[in-house]
């Protein structure tokens, strides 16, 4: 089902974190997971799924992101920890 959608990676544990939006979470993060997309992710292994949030339109999502992106580093970590304390990739939780 394809549903904006706006998500943080991880490449572990308070590492790297990358924020991004997508139509369709599943392919997107699978793309990521295959190193199927160059570029950031792809260059520091990127690939934990550890926070994502559903929106009802597409320009919602995006809003959302360019705000996360201009967050502090300490807020973004509490706002993955708020629903996933133990960074466990939500992955598998999608699919």
């Amino acid at each position: 089902m394809k549903q904006p959608v706006v998500y943080i990676l991880a490449n572990n544990k308070n590492g790297t974190l990358y924020i991004g939006v997508t139509s369709d979470l599943s392919k997107r993060i699978y793309e990521h997971k295959n190193h199927l997309v160059d570029g950031f992710t792809k260059q520091y292994d990127i690939d934990m799924l550890v926070w994502y949030e559903i929106h009802e339109e597409m320009s919602e999502a995006i809003q959302k992101e360019k705000q996360l992106k201009k967050w502090k580093r300490e807020w973004k970590i509490r706002l993955i920890e708020e629903k996933n304390p133990n960074w466990i990739d939500l992955y598998e939780t999608i699919i």
